[in-house]
């Protein structure tokens, strides 16, 4: 059956401190299998990122994972995925994940995740894309993150429609179903292709 819609997730490949962290990730694999969807993320089965693929496969979704050649053994390449692309770098794995995504969300995670959202973000911004983007804040993890961009706002390196660009939220289905709302309004784009 073809999935009604594709979600990409950024997370961690570890699954951090707390434990509201694993019960997120748990909800929104929940959600995307339970409403059709799929699953497409950095292909590792550590961490958040294996949980939010185990929860995605055990509700009945399709799991689509990406991960370069040098990580297949650092993140536990997650053979149980549906399709697991192995690439050759960051670079591949990053554009084939927005190619395949109708919509990306943020979970908790550390310096690869940031890149990640930070550049589906650019991207969105440049134009290469018009899909929607969302940070899901959990147990507050997000808290500094969203008010530093505020005062990057204050101090004129960013403007208002820039932050428009991105949602923020706590509740996990409900920044799901408004991803998902916001991308009916928004047709696909192939400029993505322009990048691989």
């Amino acid at each position: 059956m073809t999935p009604r819609f594709s979600i990409c997730v950024y997370c961690g490949s570890r699954p951090g401190e707390q434990a509201e962290f694993t019960a997120a990730a748990q909800t929104v694999g929940r959600w995307i299998g339970e409403q059709g969807g799929q699953l497409v993320y950095g292909g590792g089965r550590t961490g958040l990122m294996g949980t939010v693929a185990d929860a995605t496969r055990a509700a009945g979704g399709r799991v689509v994972g990406i991960i370069p050649k040098a990580l297949v053994d650092r993140e536990l390449a997650n053979r149980q995925s549906d399709e697991l692309h192995v690439v050759d770098t960051m670079h591949e794995r990053k554009a084939m994940m927005g190619e395949r995504a109708d919509a990306f969300l943020a979970l908790p995670g550390g310096i690869g995740t940031f890149e990640e959202l930070f550049e589906i973000w650019t991207w969105r911004q440049l134009g290469y894309h018009d899909k929607p983007v969302g940070i899901l804040n959990v147990a507050g993890y997000y808290d500094a993150l969203l008010a530093f961009l505020a005062h990057s706002v204050r101090e004129g390196f960013m403007g208002e429609w820039q932050m428009d660009l991105i949602r923020s939220a706590t509740d996990a289905p409900a920044l799901l179903e408004a991803l998902l709302q916001e991308r009916t309004r928004h047709p696909k784009s192939d400029k993505l292709a322009q990048i691989l």
